[in-house]
């Protein structure tokens, strides 16, 4: 890939720049506990963003998307949005630097990755953090690794119409190799830990499909949390957010709120601990509870937040079957991937099994990441 874009640099641009890279992400565990105040549980993977970019000395930003096969230029006012997708990502960046009060000199890019598009491995928080951290780096504004995170999220609300959580780009921004992050949505506090499963490795199945449920129930279930939330607070005031919230609270409300607002809710507070619970077990080296932790989060997902679909119920299911040590759903749900957490020896009969008996079920096969926790943006 490298290769690859610095002969397209060569080419349209006759020059040589430097290297910068960022990562798409997988969670372990905390799944819709961002936008809830709660704890996620991320890393950056093998997988990501490259590009190559040098200053050019003009009114206008070049770029070339390898993987689009496609070119664009814009200059930096807000009246220069281009048209394709993709470069609103980069426009983006642009914009919410200098609106920050950063300094952005023009440049020319060439870029590619290799983060499987849909998957739900925020291929776009990759390609915002790789510019980010590249915009940074030439222009020395002093923006912290905080800052940049919240520039690749203000992108995605304000030129992608993504309102996302901080998640995607925290971990792109912040990934270290053999770290998973815990952090912290209300308070952005975070904490590194090892994550080196000797004997076990990750598999994404990707199901390659996504339901058209996904953004409407989203917002629903934001909703049924909220009205959890505020029906708690008016008994515990100190309850900013659902995660603030006691279990054994949200029974003191269950005759004020609808049965689907309180499944929802026990859902969440379970989660909740359930990352704490999972971050003490990896510090005993405990990776089978690690893995329990996970099939009961998609027991969750599944039949209390009703996020799943059949697909990746049935994938789960076959996990189990397969004795892998953990596997759920990963992402907002009603498709995409499972994340699992498999013994070396099973792997490959596991990945054998589930795209034989799944392309049986379905009629089409799914896709097969192997990824490992690697670094977050850098200059390479």
């Amino acid at each position: 890939m490298i290769d690859s874009i610095k002969t397209k640099f060569k080419q349209l641009f006759q020059n040589d720049g430097d290297l910068y890279a960022s990562a798409g992400r997988v969670n372990l565990i905390g799944e819709h506990t961002d936008y809830n105040g709660g704890y996620v549980f991320p890393g950056a993977i093998d997988k990501g963003i490259v590009a190559e970019i040098k200053e050019n000395g003009l009114n206008k930003v070049r770029v070339y998307s390898i993987d689009c096969d496609e070119y664009c230029e814009f200059g930096l006012e807000e009246e220069d949005k281009p048209e394709q997708s993709w470069a609103c990502y980069i426009f983006g960046v642009c914009r919410e630097t200098i609106k920050r009060g950063g300094k952005v000199k023009c440049f020319d890019s060439v870029f590619a990755g290799d983060v499987p598009l849909g998957a739900g491995l925020s291929s776009s928080a990759a390609l915002e953090s790789t510019f980010a951290f590249a915009i940074e780096d030439i222009n020395g504004n002093g923006f912290d690794r905080f800052e940049l995170a919240r520039i690749g999220q203000s992108t995605e609300h304000n030129y992608c119409g993504v309102k996302c959580g901080i998640m995607d780009q925290f971990a792109s921004c912040f990934g270290k190799a053999g770290s998973l992050i815990r952090l912290n949505c209300k308070t952005m506090e975070y904490k590194y830990f090892p994550f080196e499963p000797k004997g076990y490795r990750l598999v994404l199945i990707d199901s390659c499909v996504k339901h058209e449920l996904a953004s409407s129930a989203y917002n629903k279930r934001r909703e049924s949390c909220e009205r959890a939330a505020a029906a708690i607070r008016a008994n515990h005031p100190e309850v900013e957010f659902l995660s603030d919230a006691k279990r054994v609270w949200l029974d003191e409300v269950r005759d004020r709120i609808s049965e689907e607002d309180f499944i929802r809710a026990e859902y969440v507070i379970g989660e909740v601990q359930r990352v704490l619970d999972v971050c003490d077990a990896l510090e005993r080296g405990d990776y089978e509870t690690v893995g329990e932790m996970m099939y009961q989060t998609h027991f969750g997902l599944s039949k209390l937040y009703e996020v799943s679909c059949e697909e990746l119920d049935f994938l789960n299911k076959l996990a189990r079957k397969c004795e892998v040590t953990g596997s759920r759903v990963m992402g907002g749900g009603f498709g995409g991937c499972t994340i699992n957490l498999v013994k070396d020896e099973l792997a490959e009969e596991f990945i054998a099994a589930a795209t034989e008996q799944f392309t049986e079920k379905f009629g089409h096969a799914p896709k097969v990441y192997n990824v490992v926790i690697s670094d977050g943006a850098r200059k390479l």
